[in-house]
């Protein structure tokens, strides 16, 4: 059984944080009872008001400019329990948070994580830009082993119980200004991109929004029934 589909819209940050723990809670009661048949699992796909999320070991210091400053743009900072360090979610950019069973799926959490860069590297392909991996950061990016690598796409995720949350963020219209006031992901000296900047014009996000759940769809593996 696929995974329900749960689109959003542009919400709040900490009220789609709070629906993604009560569908995680489902999933783990599911887990533990004694029913048999599948488990219910979701893809929650939408954009976020601005706010930027710092992960759990994530340094403050990456913060780059004043709060008083981050009041004045609305822009909210919210420590979260995810891996990784501090990055922007907004308008414009196309978030994924599966919240499925990894054992289902026969998925460890680097596999798992995998195959949301593949959903992304694939996407990019049919819009003719390439993305690709760089060792030790996590992601996708575009422009590898030059002067000139920019990440287009955010990943982190939570794995409570096999059960995950969190996931990835496309930057697709968004407004890039917004990772000058941080180092996005902890990076210094690499930049950001998005897929409207690498293709000089505006994307649709409803189009975008459906092919990552189709290409994460296609690669989610199922183990077979025993």
């Amino acid at each position: 059984m696929q995974p329900e589909i749960i689109d959003f819209g542009l919400s709040r940050y900490k009220d789609i944080r709070e629906s993604q723990k009560s569908y995680q809670k489902k999933v783990i009661e599911s887990k533990t009872s004694d029913t048999s048949g599948p488990l219910p699992e979701y893809l929650m796909i939408g954009e976020h008001y601005p706010v930027y999320t710092l992960g759990f070991h994530g340094d403050a210091g990456n913060i780059l400019v004043s709060e008083e400053f981050l009041d004045k743009k609305g822009c909210e900072v919210i420590r979260i329990e995810r891996g990784g360090d501090i990055t922007y979610h907004g308008p414009g950019q196309v978030i994924l948070y599966p919240i499925i069973d990894l054992q289902t799926h026969g998925l460890g959490v680097k596999q798992y994580v995998s195959i949301l860069e593949e959903t992304i590297i694939q996407v990019l392909e049919e819009y003719g830009v390439k993305g690709e991996r760089i060792e030790g950061a996590t992601g996708v990016w575009i422009g590898k082993a030059t002067n000139d690598e920019r990440k287009i796409c955010a990943i982190g995720i939570k794995v409570s119980r096999g059960v995950t949350t969190h996931g990835l963020a496309l930057n697709v219209n968004t407004e890039l200004s917004y990772f000058s006031y941080i180092n996005p992901c902890g990076f210094k000296e690499k930049g950001v991109t998005s897929l409207s900047m690498e293709l000089g014009g505006q994307i649709s996000i409803e189009e975008v929004k459906k092919k990552i759940i189709d290409k994460f769809l296609t690669l989610l593996p199922y183990r077979e029934a025993k």
